[in-house]
């Protein structure tokens, strides 16, 4: 949009416009109170499966997950 109409940047990702176009407007039109909505954040499943990656050392487990394509012939009569 800047390129095909001129308009200038909002500034950078942290910045007070991005923060008021996406965070405070938003926040007004749910009726969120952002301060007392951070606290509920620190007692949910995945800030304790954070606390656990990080008690464990924090190095990635390497775990294969989803949908892993195999290197051999596919037999699609599993999958009928």
């Amino acid at each position: 949009m800047q390129k095909k109409y001129g308009f200038s940047p909002l500034g950078p990702a942290d910045g007070p416009v991005k923060a008021a176009i996406f965070g405070g407007n938003n926040a007004r039109l749910y009726d969120i109170q952002p301060k007392r909505a951070m606290l509920g954040l620190s007692g949910d499943r995945f800030a304790a499966l954070k606390a656990e990656y990080e008690k464990n050392g924090a190095q990635p487990s390497n775990m294969r997950y989803g949908y892993v394509v195999p290197n051999g012939p596919i037999d699609h009569t599993l999958f009928a």
